[in-house]
């Protein structure tokens, strides 16, 4: 009988000595969990979302504009070249019977710069309006001639001058002037319209 109170009396004080153990450990690992839900908490974990692009090549050659396309074309026709020829002798000063660089009378700049076309002119104005075609004032053209008696109360030819431009009644001539030598003169300036006779084509 004493021998099973003490068997009994044994197991309750080994009961009680590991019931705190279980306790203590029961209580650290909840101590632990509550620990890593903190760490969980307060450090958290973003997701980077990632994106892969595809790169097209892209064509950086420039582009080439047709400039000469939109430029108005110069035609290159007979009156053209006599008129810029001329115009190469633009500021020459007057010197009666020149026919160069050195000096340039009227008939010699209109004899010199058809020449270069191999068309031959008189080196006279007066006999120069003898050749080609009469025309109206108002069908006159680039490299047509005009015609002018300048001296004083006389109708006799003496001057002539080439046409640079003809548009809309609008005429400028080139000629070599006894006073500016040669320069572009217009026709409705009142000297060169009251003394002028006639309009000729030679081309």
């Amino acid at each position: 009988m004493k021998k099973n109170v003490l068997i009994l009396l044994l197991f309750i004080a080994l009961s009680s000595c590991n019931a705190p153990k279980g306790m203590v450990m029961t209580k650290s690992k909840a101590n632990r969990v509550e620990t890593n839900q903190k760490t969980s908490t307060s450090n958290p974990i973003v997701s980077i979302e990632t994106h892969s692009y595809e790169l097209t090549p892209v064509d950086l050659t420039p582009i080439g504009l047709n400039i000469k396309s939109e430029l108005p074309k110069i035609i290159d026709t007979k009156a053209n070249r006599i008129v810029n020829y001329a115009f190469a002798f633009d500021g020459v000063k007057y010197k009666r019977g020149g026919t160069t660089k050195d000096g340039m009378d009227c008939s010699g700049l209109v004899v010199t710069t058809f020449d270069s076309e191999n068309i031959s002119l008189p080196r006279v104005s007066r006999d120069m309006a003898l050749l080609g075609k009469s025309i109206e004032l108002q069908e006159v053209s680039k490299g047509d001639l005009l015609f002018f008696a300048t001296r004083k109360n006389s109708k006799t030819i003496s001057h002539v001058g080439i046409v640079t431009t003809a548009r809309d009644g609008y005429v400028e001539f080139i000629h070599a002037s006894t006073k500016n030598g040669v320069i572009v003169s217009n026709l409705a300036e009142k000297y060169w319209y009251f003394t002028f006779v006639q309009a000729r084509r030679v081309i």
